[in-house]
């Protein structure tokens, strides 16, 4: 492998999988959402860069081809594992990140399975698409939890009744609750529908490709 600028920041990319839960298990919240927040981030941002400068520079590699989906695949699958723990298994974030668990084993099996034949099923742009709206729901819903972890901190004590009244603003609002409510709404809720819009171009991405490989699966067993 030739340790070009775009195969390093793949390799990077791959390096930040782990880091995510790694964050929640030796920093307290809010410091561990901040830091897993910018890893998704810049590596989220790396899927971007890398092939950009592979094309640019004329660095376009077999381990960038191989890796890079594979770089992309454990990056959202590892967000979604620690997002799913955090939210206390809530069913609206269970399900969508179920689809696209299984989406990507199911299509990575078939890409084994297929072997060399695989590299003739080329790429769509709504497969990038689906990529793309699967990495920004993931970072609004790390904010989410900035916002969440605040809310729950400054509250904490407020009976119910006071702490409505602080939201419609009978009482003083000194501790920015209002908006940090507003922000943990909006943020929770943009990502996860963004979270089942990304699950539905999974499925639809993940029967495309097995549509088209259908008809490899079609002939008699290749023996090695």
């Amino acid at each position: 492998m030739r340790w070009t600028v775009p195969n390093i920041l793949t390799v990077a990319r791959l390096i930040a999988v782990p880091l995510l839960p790694i964050v929640f298990l030796f920093f307290a919240r809010p410091w561990a959402d901040y830091y897993a927040i910018a890893v998704f981030v810049l590596a989220s941002l790396t899927d971007w860069v890398d092939g950009y400068l592979a094309r640019k520079w004329q660095q376009e590699s077999l381990f960038g081809a191989a890796m890079d989906p594979i770089a992309d695949k454990a990056l959202v699958l590892m967000a979604l594992l620690v997002i799913t723990a955090y939210s206390g298994l809530a069913v609206w974030i269970v399900l969508p990140a179920g689809i696209i668990i299984f989406r990507e084993v199911f299509v990575s099996g078939l890409r084994e399975t297929l072997g060399d034949k695989a590299r003739q099923l080329k790429v769509t742009g709504l497969a990038k698409w689906k990529t793309t709206v699967q990495m920004v729901a993931l970072t609004l819903l790390f904010a989410k939890g900035v916002f969440e972890h605040y809310v729950g901190m400054q509250s904490f004590g407020m009976n119910a009744e006071i702490f409505d009244q602080v939201i419609t603003g009978e009482l003083p609002d000194e501790l920015g609750l209002r908006w940090k409510l507003a922000g943990m709404t909006w943020t929770g809720n943009a990502g996860v529908i963004l979270l089942w819009f990304a699950a539905l171009l999974t499925a639809i991405t993940g029967l495309d490709y097995f549509r088209k490989a259908v008809p490899f699966l079609s002939g008699p067993e290749e023996r090695k």
